[in-house]
């Protein structure tokens, strides 16, 4: 399978955002892409609420989910928008949801970020996720032509019970896609998705945000970049750098096999009692 991590630096206009998208996934199929992956909130890049409740939809009617699940049709491929930022019908709460579109254009499973990014960076940079966001409460696996698929966003990566558990459903991909702060994607992202493969046996594949994230209200956001897609024994496939744009690999399942026979830590845990 030849996947493609579309690396983005959204601002927070949904409509240029759409423009931009669409135009990359064009790109990423015409490449020879099956399975084309975007960024966590592909559609606005925002710190303010007020804008967002201004500029946001109900999933029923955002235009990106729509247009993209159009152009996945068209194009005979599968498509995972990384997340999209949505109204609950809830005031106070957004969604912040990862999509799988199949090549029929159809929405095969949905799943809404449970780790919300509440913490303290330093004394200028805080995130409180939680006092905008509606956090999920369910794991979720989806199929791309057979293989099964374990979906998470960004902070997620953090909590390495869902990675696991998500292999053990029968997880052979693992999808993160992120908007990771610029100063924790120094120190940890590489080695917390190596970490995660290397301890599931799974392809790991984080596309990512990048860059200076343009705003029309409230704080700029700085993100990582940096999209990683990752092998079952931990080795780097690709790396996106600090730009936006595509990025291809080729996915060899057989690795998944291999990798776990090597070392089955899947299925060789031990029960313990708890300090």
């Amino acid at each position: 399978m030849k996947a493609a991590l579309l690396q983005l630096n959204s601002s927070d206009d949904p409509q240029e955002n759409l423009r931009t998208v669409s135009s990359l996934v064009e790109d990423a199929a015409e490449a020879g892409a099956r399975f084309v992956l975007t960024p966590e909130v592909t559609n606005c890049v925002s710190t303010s609420r007020p804008h967002q409740r201004e500029v946001l939809a109900v999933e029923e009617r955002d235009k990106t989910l729509a247009t993209l699940r159009r152009v996945a049709a068209r194009l005979d491929i599968w498509l995972l928008l990384g997340s999209l930022a949505l109204k609950s019908g809830d005031e106070r709460r957004f969604l912040n949801r990862s999509f799988l579109v199949s090549p029929g254009g159809e929405v095969t499973a949905r799943y809404d970020k449970i780790h919300m990014f509440d913490v303290a960076i330093s004394e200028t940079e805080v995130y409180r996720e939680s006092d905008g966001y509606r956090a999920g409460d369910r794991a979720v696996l989806g199929d791309v032509d057979g293989v099964p698929v374990g979906l998470t966003i960004c902070y997620d990566l953090r909590f390495p019970y869902l990675f696991r558990g998500l292999a053990k459903a029968g997880a052979r991909i693992l999808t993160v896609p992120s908007a990771f702060s610029s100063d924790t994607g120094k120190a940890h992202w590489e080695a917390l998705l190596r970490a995660r493969a290397i301890e599931t046996g799974c392809f790991v594949l984080a596309p990512a945000q990048c860059g200076e994230h343009a705003a029309s209200q409230g704080r700029q956001r700085t993100t990582h970049g940096h999209s990683l897609a990752i092998d079952p024994w931990g080795r780097i496939l690709c790396d996106g750098g600090a730009a936006p744009g595509v990025n291809l690999v080729d996915l060899n399942m057989n690795e998944v096999d291999d990798a776990r026979r090597r070392i089955p830590s899947l299925t060789s845990e031990q029960f313990y009692i708890k300090a």
